[in-house]
């Protein structure tokens, strides 16, 4: 994230041990924290006008106390009779306030409710609906989340995670009447962890990518000297069932959009005849998107794994049992992220699943489809040498690309799309879905989205351009491609439907411009616009025009459409 967010703390309890907690913390991004008034909770969402409000704060955070801001509940508590309707209609109010405050934020996130263990309640009775706090508790969480849902500046974050994590001493007595503050730092740690995890996921910070070595790692033992026989995967053994579970575990994660890989020294053919015949391997060959089984530096194979997948390094987690090879990497690629793995094969399920480095901003049916998507590729590479030269190749892809306006219907993947890529991203906008929607919905901008597809399958949406026009001129001021479908020339197609638009609207502007504004990941897209072809400024290298009264031609091998 460029800028340092400014984040607001509201709560009904004493807070500043968080706040501490996030401001200190050297993880990113780096936070600006202030807290609202103390127990201020509905005045504070309420009242924009507030001192609080005055900062302008990015996010917000509202972490409250369920008999506190829920007066049925503390009636509950107290044993008396509460009507589940009461209940749930005071949640829908709280979540009402939440909404309304929302549109001033670009985040604003809320913790769910939770008791202190010494809070029995009804003991056996209590998760029963009629007088349960158990009961009512579930049902309050419930109904927050399915009101909020549908909110895509709310994000919802599980605080009860955290107490269990902690454990019995997670509420303190002592905190509470000496300063009201009702849990241990270690509670507001995970918050912490938490909250800055989910900033990072919603700025497309989400790692991509994970190389694991294989000996020792996926498996037991050196396939090597073994054989694929005597590896230890599965069976009755308790370190057998760990790794089935880890890799079940990776398998879950490809499932969601993460890419696997792999960085092995070892004989290519015997680490692929034990991924493919051993009969309890969760995870196959068909399941990475590329690998590197060789002799070489493992640095230099995760940089060619990364490269061969256009991704950059600070994508990419690698895990290895070795300590030398994962202090290898850690010193030759810093931006790889290389965390430290436990000795016993027992706990690597528990390691994998506490990363939060794959937290995602949201999650698309193209993330989902991703793993397909680059086993497509490595089959489109494999198909490069059949033809004779890179325009034979292009053209036997037999590439479609359809291009939409901006809808209800793919506004995520957009947004997603729009916040996620780095590589070629002209200006490297970042808009939260209602900003996004506003923007487009003002006079003179207009956004499209393209699809790609191929002869090996459907890309998904994978391309953004977006127009702002105003003067006589207009500008782009988006352009956005994801990296798996770069170098297919996508690009020039999306610029020709662009150039083809505004010649053919009611008032054709004469001039096309593209500001390229350089970040530390995004030197592709200069690439493409300098060869691309629009004329570049002799007086600044990263302004870029068209004369609109001429035809930017589309790509030979692309058939385009528009939805």
């Amino acid at each position: 994230m460029s800028a340092a967010p400014k984040i607001l703390l509201i709560s009904d309890f004493n807070i500043a041990n968080l706040a501490a907690l996030i401001s200190n913390d050297e993880s990113e991004p780096s936070c600006a924290v202030t807290i609202a008034p103390f127990g201020q909770v509905d005045q504070t969402l309420i009242d924009h006008r507030s001192a609080s409000w005055m900062e302008t704060p990015d996010a917000a955070f509202v972490w409250t106390q369920p008999h506190v801001e829920i007066p049925s509940f503390a009636r509950l508590v107290a044993n008396q009779p509460v009507e589940q309707e009461v209940l749930v209609g005071e949640v829908e109010q709280f979540a009402r306030l939440l909404i309304a405050a929302s549109g001033r934020l670009k985040h604003l996130f809320v913790a769910t409710w939770a008791v202190p263990p010494w809070v029995r309640g009804l003991g056996p009775l209590d998760m029963r609906s009629s007088g349960g706090i158990g009961a009512a508790l579930l049902l309050m969480n419930h109904s927050l989340v399915q009101v909020l849902e549908k909110e895509a500046g709310i994000h919802v974050l599980d605080a009860r995670r955290w107490i269990e994590v902690c454990g019995g001493g997670s509420f303190s007595p002592k905190l509470w009447y000496n300063s009201k503050t009702p849990f241990n730092t270690a509670v507001f740690m995970q918050a912490a962890v938490e909250l800055k995890a989910s900033l990072r996921a919603l700025a497309g910070g989400a790692r991509k990518l994970i190389v694991t070595d294989l000996d020792d790692t996926l498996w037991g033992g050196v396939v090597g000297d073994v054989g694929w026989e005597n590896l230890s995967v599965g069976g009755h053994s308790a370190e057998g069932e760990a790794r089935v579970d880890f890799q079940r575990a990776l398998k879950g994660l490809s499932n969601r959009g993460i890419l696997l890989a792999i960085a092995s020294k070892n004989q290519e053919s015997v680490a692929l005849e034990a991924l493919e015949r051993h009969p309890e391997m969760v995870l196959r060959s068909a399941d990475f998107a590329g690998w590197r089984i060789n002799w070489q530096d493992k640095a230099a194979n995760i940089a060619s794994l990364a490269q061969e997948l256009n991704l950059g390094l600070q994508s990419v987690v690698f895990i290895d049992d070795n300590p030398a090879e994962r202090g290898r990497v850690r010193e030759a690629l810093p931006e790889v992220f290389v965390p430290d793995w436990p000795e016993s094969p027992l706990l690597y399920p528990s390691a994998l699943g506490s990363l939060t480095c794959f937290d995602p901003g949201s999650i698309s049916q193209e993330d989902r489809d991703r793993a397909g998507s680059y086993q497509q590729e490595r089959q489109r590479r494999s198909s490069n040498p059949l033809v004779g030269s890179m325009d034979e190749w292009l053209l036997s892809l037999e590439l479609r690309v359809v291009a939409e306006e901006l809808s209800a219907a793919n506004l995520q993947r957009v947004t997603q799309l729009l916040n996620k890529t780095n590589q070629m991203n002209m200006s490297t906008r970042r808009l939260s879905e209602k900003e996004l929607s506003q923007w487009v919905e003002s006079e003179g901008n207009r956004l499209w989205a393209f699809r790609v597809m191929d002869r090996f399958g459907d890309s998904g949406l994978t391309g953004i351009v977006s127009v702002t026009t105003a003067g006589g001129a207009a500008g782009i001021v988006d352009l956005v491609l994801s990296c798996r479908v770069m170098g297919r020339n996508v690009e020039d197609a999306m610029l020709h439907f662009v150039v083809s638009q505004l010649r053919g609207s009611p008032n054709p502007p004469a001039l096309l411009k593209a500001r390229y504004v350089p970040t530390a990941k995004n030197a592709p897209c200069l690439e493409f616009l300098s060869r691309s072809q629009l004329l570049r400024s002799e007086g600044d290298p990263h302004d870029f025009s068209w004369a609109c009264e001429d035809e930017y031609k589309c790509p030979a091998h692309v058939s385009l459409t528009c939805h």
